[in-house]
């Protein structure tokens, strides 16, 4: 069999594992986004983006050029295999230490090993979603990549990617609304 049919399948049946048992993911996601800043929801919704965007990944698909570059790049192989036995590896971790599953031990307990786990990963910029060495930095670059994210940050309805009208632009941006507001 070939291999490049033998990664799809194992793609495949990552993205089924993540779709149909999340919790895990979703634990991660609990301690590793702002989760004062986004509540409940804004963790459900940001980890079900880096889901679909997972699950929407294509090997060997023509990247954008970095500004000044005429340079073509394209996507490797599927990082989700990896980050998939990344996130066995934390629940292997909790029921070492805890005797239970990852996702039911308290936040500050998955933090540590979130840390634990993060020991020796270059962690002075923030990689590229894809480039990811560990599934948390990739949640993480994934979510800092949205428009969410950026409204977050300047605590205003900024819009990042997403079109408005040019008679829009002078206009100061409308403030964020509070999670307990929303």
């Amino acid at each position: 069999m070939p291999l490049a049919v033998i990664v799809r399948r194992a793609h495949a049946a990552t993205v089924e594992h993540l779709q149909t048992d999340p919790a895990t993911l979703d634990a991660l996601a609990e301690v590793v986004l702002p989760a004062a800043a986004l509540g409940r929801a804004g963790i459900a919704k940001a980890t079900k983006a880096f889901r679909d965007w997972g699950a929407g990944y294509r090997e060997n698909a023509e990247l954008v050029h970095g500004y000044g570059t005429s340079r073509l790049r394209a996507t490797g192989p599927t990082p989700l295999t990896r980050w998939a036995k990344q996130l066995d590896d934390l629940d292997a971790a909790a029921q070492s230490a805890y005797r239970k599953p990852f996702r039911t031990i308290a936040a500050a307990e998955r933090a540590a090993i979130v840390r634990a786990a993060l020991a020796g990963q270059r962690l002075d910029r923030m990689p590229g979603v894809g480039d990811a060495s560990h599934v948390a930095l990739a949640l993480l670059a994934h979510f800092y990549e949205t428009s969410d994210a950026a409204d977050l940050c300047y605590e205003a309805q900024i819009g990042k990617n997403q079109c408005r009208p040019l008679a829009a632009s002078p206009r100061k941006p409308l403030p964020l609304l509070k999670v307990s507001e929303r």
